[in-house]
């Protein structure tokens, strides 16, 4: 059963600022992840229900951190961004 993607308030608001060259690498990182959602490292403690998939794009490394619902087969975008701060700034 395929998964579906849904975005987050905060990730769409990330998303569009984005430049679009950056913009397209992440809408392919997205099919990657709705094609296999375990793709992404599963983190631990307080972010443990978090996914987060690493790829580059224009020469620097991008996070994007998604949660997955199996029960509805759901992909949830929750954050995009560069390394740094990307932890700090996904607990607030």
């Amino acid at each position: 059963m395929a998964y579906e993607a849904r975005q987050t308030r905060r990730f769409a608001r990330q998303y569009k600022k984005l430049h679009d060259n950056v913009a397209s690498d992440v809408d392919e990182a997205v099919v990657d992840i709705v094609k296999k959602p375990t793709l992404g490292e599963r983190k631990k403690g307080d972010l443990s229900a978090l996914r987060v998939h690493k790829f580059k794009s224009q020469g620097q490394l991008y996070l994007l951190g998604y949660t997955i619902d199996d029960s509805i087969s759901l992909v949830y975008l929750e954050a995009i961004g560069s390394h740094e701060n990307f932890y700090r700034d996904f607990k607030h």
